[in-house]
């Protein structure tokens, strides 16, 4: 299979923007199910073999526990509860609407009783609209759904390699809902107190110094899929620092400043691995030697911090 697939927004826009309803319907019912996590870690999907899940959730309350999955390859919805049962509905040919349905209505048959307080999209053009009254988006294309699977699953595996060079606190490679982006984040353990006016969302995503490295599929602001990065709180003159490869670039993003990889300009890289996770390399360099980060102290070359592991020894 080819690494990192053409994917033009232009050409899957309609589908990307019912599954990115679709998949925040989901998550907000792993949002409620779950145990809160810092940084808001137990909301995002986590990737499988043939799609994504939200992994087991339900909370220590005596009903069940339960997984829903997307399942990219057969394009089911599968709900299950811990003791195998499982219900499951066709993501072709739904809205918006009849997909709110159906989920819950398969919640229900499985005895989960749950609600999401807020049943409508976050940070979307139509955050106003109910789940249950939006049948303006009902595009979903089997090709391009399994095309979004293949990407973020070879995204996340050369995310995982890059994680594997850092020995500090670090997210988990996972793929967020909300913006329907996958990311890695990196923090330095240093305290950061937001702005007082900024929302509870915000406020608890970046209450920690940090530095983020991750894939989104492009949007109205940056209208094509691209490998990014960004540090936050952004120090002084963070947009004087070089990026590899030389296709890499910074950008002007919400009142600050992303380093930007464009997923096309990556693919016709010679080596399109190598060129990514250079440019994560140098992304994460120039914010933390801005910022001051002990970089020596959390280095971990090839995932080993046993100091016995890591010096050649005789046998």
């Amino acid at each position: 299979m080819e690494l990192f697939p053409p994917i033009p927004l232009a050409e899957w826009r309609d589908t990307k923007e019912t599954l990115h309803r679709f998949a925040q319907i989901v998550g907000k019912i792993r949002l409620a199910t779950s145990v809160r996590r810092n940084h808001w870690w137990n909301v995002p999907f986590h990737l499988t073999g043939r799609g994504m899940t939200t992994r087991p959730t339900g909370r220590s309350d005596g009903g069940p526990v339960f997984t829903i999955d997307f399942d990219f390859v057969d394009h089911r919805l599968v709900v299950a509860t811990l003791d195998g049962t499982a219900m499951s509905f066709p993501l072709t040919g739904q809205s918006v609407a009849s997909f709110h349905h159906e989920v819950f209505a398969a919640l229900a048959a499985l005895g989960v009783r749950v609600e999401i307080p807020v049943a409508r999209p976050y940070d979307l053009p139509d955050s106003a609209r109910p789940f249950a009254e939006d049948t303006e988006h009902a595009t979903y294309d089997p090709g391009q759904a399994n095309r979004y699977w293949q990407v973020l699953s070879q995204v996340a595996l050369v995310l995982e390699e890059f994680a594997a060079g850092f020995s500090g606190k670090a997210s988990p490679v996972h793929h967020f809902w909300h913006s329907l982006d996958i990311a890695h984040t990196r923090f330095s353990g240093r305290h950061v107190d937001p702005p007082s006016d900024a929302d509870p969302v915000t406020r608890e995503a970046y209450s920690r110094e940090l530095i983020s490295f991750g894939f989104w599929f492009g949007d109205d602001t940056l209208g094509e899929p691209a490998f990014y990065s960004y540090t936050a709180p952004e120090p002084a003159a963070l947009t004087d620092e070089p990026l590899t490869p030389a296709s890499a670039r910074w950008a002007d993003y919400n009142a600050g400043h992303l380093a930007v990889l464009p997923y096309d300009a990556a693919r016709a890289e010679s080596d399109p691995r190598a060129a990514v996770l250079d440019f994560y390399e140098s992304a994460y360099r120039a914010g933390a030697g801005r910022a001051g980060w002990d970089t020596a102290g959390f280095a971990c070359p090839g995932g080993v911090t046993d100091p016995w592991r890591a010096v050649p020894r005789a046998t």
